[in-house]
Parts: C-alpha cells; sequence; structure tokens
C-alpha cells in the first residue's frame, strides 16, 4: 500500500522556540493581537510536526537576511595564510616607512600616504576573501 502522503518531519524544540521567538516579535511589533500571540504560542508549543509550525508563521514577513559584518576575524586569519602574509607584510612595510621617516627626521609625517594604501589593500583581500568564504569553499591560489 502505497502512502499519498508525504512523510513528516517530528518538530524538535528547537524548531519550536524559533517560531516562537518569531510570533512573539510579531506581537512585540504590533503586527499581532495580544490575544492571536497567545493562540499560536499555544499552538506552537503543542506543535508536533515542523509543517504545522510553518502554518502559524506563514502570514508574517520573514526576516531580514543578515548582513555580513566586518570582514577580518580571528578566524578567518586562521583559515587563510594568504591573509596573515599580506598582514604581516603591511606591517613590515609600515615599521620600515616609519623607521626612515625618523630616522631622516622629516617634519612632515610623509608615510601616511602609503601606509594608508597598504591598510586598504589589506581590508579589500579580507573583503574579497569574505565573499569568496560565503559563495563556496575556499579555493586555494
Amino acid at each position: 500500500m502505497e502512502d499519498s502522503h508525504p512523510a513528516r518531519i517530528r518538530a524538535a524544540d528547537a524548531d519550536r522556540e524559533r517560531v516562537a521567538t518569531a510570533v512573539q516579535t510579531a506581537g512585540s511589533e504590533g503586527r499581532l493581537t495580544l490575544d492571536e500571540v497567545e493562540e499560536r504560542l499555544t499552538h506552537v508549543y503543542a506543535a508536533r510536526f515542523t509543517d504545522e509550525l510553518t502554518a502559524l508563521t506563514a502570514d508574517l514577513p520573514r526576516p531580514a537576511p543578515p548582513r555580513p559584518g566586518f570582514p577580518l576575524t580571528a578566524a578567518m586569519l586562521r583559515r587563510h595564510p594568504a591573509l596573515r602574509v599580506h598582514a604581516a607584510v603591511v606591517v613590515a612595510v609600515a615599521v620600515l616607512l616609519i623607521v626612515r621617516w625618523a630616522v631622516l627626521g622629516a617634519g612632515f609625517f610623509w608615510p601616511a600616504f602609503p601606509l594608508f594604501w597598504l591598510t586598504v589593500s589589506f581590508f579589500v583581500h579580507a573583503r574579497v576573501r569574505s565573499a569568496r568564504d560565503r559563495l563556496g569553499p575556499a579555493v586555494p591560489y
């Protein structure tokens, strides 16, 4: 005998909490009345399957996807040795330029211009790596 209904997936506590948070957020934004929030939360915690949970938030707007944060993190530096090398080169060149400026006794701090572009190049490199990480697995190059 063939089952005409697709297999239903049981809801986990984490699924219920995620939907309950969405319902509470909708209530705090004024999208749902207090009675609607209470009624939906009752159904959320009584739900046994994920399709029951989906129906409880079908008329609510979807949250905006999270924006990427600052591209440079310690995890990214560990994951991409090329960024560590780039950072080391920027620091080494910065030290050399500042030492040269100090030894020559120039009044105007001219190393600010090359240091600015070195720093910009490093952050652009980090942003490109971050975008590539979001698109798929890192390809060594």
